[in-house]
């Protein structure tokens, strides 16, 4: 099973850079079932790589890296190309099934930035105090088909490839009362079997679900404890809109989500959402299906900040909130389950 292939050394954070040679290698070695696409360029000249591989029917498209301060996708990805075809013969129904497009990190540049705090993963501080997320304008998972040059990129391989049975999106949470997944609305009904299966892996890790009803905010459709639906650039216009924001409303273009269902048939798409930090402690909603605590750490980020400007402890905040790294290979692996979990929806 994907989520349960070997992987030869323990993971690490690497950079597009890192492992360019590594992937075109990789594929070279299997070419019969793999082609290295040499994208192009992101706008800061760092080099976007892409793999085809499998000879299925049915296509697939794996993206990662959009949120450029969310590294456990990309690394998923990497990981998914390097030991996957190092273990096609384990793999073999895999690839003869579908044929996958995946483009590891789409954002090389914002990957850049934001190793000020990768690099010392998991230090609470180091991440608060450097990491980078681009705003509305530059957000490239709001930016199809061609905001900026890296949405052009994309756009075109996935245009070349479509339509698609199968989009998945990966991203994560900073913070998060657990495990989080976001489903597009049209295929909630479709997808019980993969909800419940979803809920019961985090289970068997010990997490939680994140728990949060949005009441339809933004197009966010709660479904149930753990899942809400994909993000609309539409309905985020249409937000700002109601708010008489049409400045920040034109910032929004297409998420991939709805690119890919621009291409033609019925794909169904998925936006994972797992933390980097675990926040362990439960506290009570009042029925009104609220990630309590999470909120309650939000609200009080600007003091954290400041005690990280002091050079004070943090220890103190890491216990109230019971606050835990996530493993980075337990992240991998509930990521590749999470794809797998969409291969089996999409094959009934």
């Amino acid at each position: 099973m994907l989520h349960q292939i070997k992987i030869s050394e323990k993971p690490h954070f690497r950079t597009s850079v890192d492992v360019y040679d590594a992937l075109k290698t990789v594929c070279s070695a299997n070419s019969d079932i793999a082609e290295f696409i040499p994208l192009g360029k992101s706008e800061g000249g760092r080099p976007i790589a892409a793999a085809i591989i499998g000879r299925g029917p049915k296509t697939i498209s794996l993206l990662a890296g959009a949120h450029s301060d969310e590294p456990v996708g990309p690394e998923t990805l990497r990981i998914f190309i390097l030991e996957g075809l190092k273990q096609r013969a384990q793999l073999s129904e895999l690839f003869e099934k579908y044929r996958f497009i995946i483009i590891p990190h789409i954002n090389p540049d914002g990957e850049a930035v934001n190793q000020a705090w990768i690099t010392q993963w998991p230090d609470l501080a180091a991440y608060l105090q450097h990491t980078f997320r681009e705003l509305p304008g530059r957000d490239l998972e709001f930016g199809y088909p061609e905001m900026r040059t890296e949405n052009r990129l994309v756009s075109g391989l996935l245009t070349a490839n479509g339509p698609f049975h199968l989009h998945a999106s990966l991203h994560g949470m900073a913070f998060s009362e657990g495990a989080f997944l976001l489903i597009e609305r049209h295929w909630i009904d479709r997808t019980t079997e993969l909800q419940q299966q979803f809920v019961a892996y985090a289970r068997q890790l010990g997490m939680r679900l994140h728990n949060h009803d949005r009441n339809g905010e933004k197009g966010f459709l709660y479904i149930g404890p753990g899942f809400t639906t994909t993000p609309e650039g539409r309905a985020m216009q249409a937000y700002f809109r109601e708010q008489n924001d049409e400045a920040t409303a034109r910032l929004f273009h297409l998420s991939s989500m709805e690119f890919v269902r621009g291409l033609g048939g019925d794909p169904l798409c998925l936006v994972s959402e797992l933390p980097l930090f675990d926040i362990r402690r439960e506290m009570d909603d009042q029925g009104k299906n609220l990630p309590a605590a999470y909120l309650k750490f939000k609200e009080r980020r600007p003091e954290i900040l400041q005690k990280i400007a002091a050079k004070a402890s943090l220890d103190e905040i890491i216990r109230e909130f019971d606050i835990q790294p996530l493993d980075l290979e337990t992240a991998i692996r509930y990521q590749l389950y999470i794809i797998e979990l969409g291969l089996q929806a999409i094959s009934g």
